[in-house]
């Protein structure tokens, strides 16, 4: 299995809609040509910013087709995960001929499983993958949180899983984690707003929504961070503070898409259930942009 180190600032990508509904492909490759040239470290396509539940498998395709062609040799972790063993692993063929390095793979939803379902299913999915993967614990969307033990259980016992994006929004359940996990096992923050403690922790890094809008600002607060430069990332991270409040006032990814769209780089066009922002949170994304 190939070795990957995943450190620095990672982008979930979005994905932009012309306003009739189909995925405006020029647009998304536009996006990941302006994350490259910021200078961010890695690409998530098709996690939650992107809206993958209400993409069909052929837009799927494309989109991680067009990732990896503009990708500049960054590496991309793929989201793939499901809530059922076979889907998840159906999706990996699926994807499995592009470019992919490693599988960004959710904590099963809706099923609610305990911490020993969680273990299971993901030492069931490792050992199918030719890829490492990387657990993913939101559990404001999924219903349930991976506990640290569960997790340090996963790192420690079951080859292939070489890191977790932490989204519980709990700081101290990240730095459990981090104090216990092997040297080898990234933790990386999944709420732009704890990336600088969960860093200063040892962390490796942020799996961002925020690096949409400024990837060049957020690449350049996580690296300082990592380099121990924390005046400078702590400086960095107080300017970006009020986008990342505005970016999380409705669920994501509906307020990027509006920020972006205010930028001229896509529509702010959503697909059902999600609708696009609100006039109130627009003000503040403006706002929050204006003092940057």
């Amino acid at each position: 299995m190939k070795q990957l180190e995943l450190k620095g600032c990672g982008t979930a990508l979005v994905t932009p809609f012309l306003e009739d509904g189909e995925v405006d492909y020029e647009a998304y490759a536009a996006l990941v040509d302006r994350q490259v040239s910021g200078g961010v470290d890695f690409l998530v396509p098709l996690g939650t910013t992107a809206e993958t539940p209400a993409l069909d498998p052929i837009e799927m395709v494309s989109l991680l087709e067009i990732t990896a062609d503009h990708a500049a040799g960054k590496p991309l972790l793929v989201g793939c995960g499901s809530n059922s063993v076979s889907t998840t692993l159906a999706r990996m063929a699926m994807l499995e001929g592009s470019a992919a390095d490693a599988w960004l793979v959710v904590v099963p939803f809706y099923n609610k499983p305990t911490q020993e379902g969680q273990f299971r299913y993901f030492k069931e999915i490792a050992s199918r993958s030719t890829k490492p993967i990387v657990v993913y614990n939101v559990p404001g969307r999924t219903g349930v949180n991976m506990l640290p033990e569960t997790c340090l259980r996963l790192a420690r016992e079951v080859p292939g899983i070489i890191g977790i994006k932490e989204a519980s929004g709990k700081l101290e359940q990240a730095q459990e984690i981090i104090a216990g996990a092997p040297s080898d096992f990234a933790v990386l923050s999944g709420d732009d707003a704890l990336t600088l403690e969960m860093t200063k922790a040892g962390g490796q890094g942020v799996i961002s929504v925020v690096s949409n809008l400024v990837p060049d600002k957020m690449a350049a607060m996580t690296r300082a961070a990592l380099e121990g430069r924390l005046e400078e990332a702590e400086a960095l991270d107080n300017a970006l503070r009020p986008l990342y409040k505005a970016c999380f006032a409705e669920p994501n990814p509906i307020p990027v898409k509006a920020a972006l769209a205010s930028l001229g780089l896509c529509s702010d066009a959503m697909r059902l259930p999600l609708v696009p922002a609100s006039e109130a949170v627009r003000v503040q994304l403006a706002d929050a942009l204006k003092s940057l």
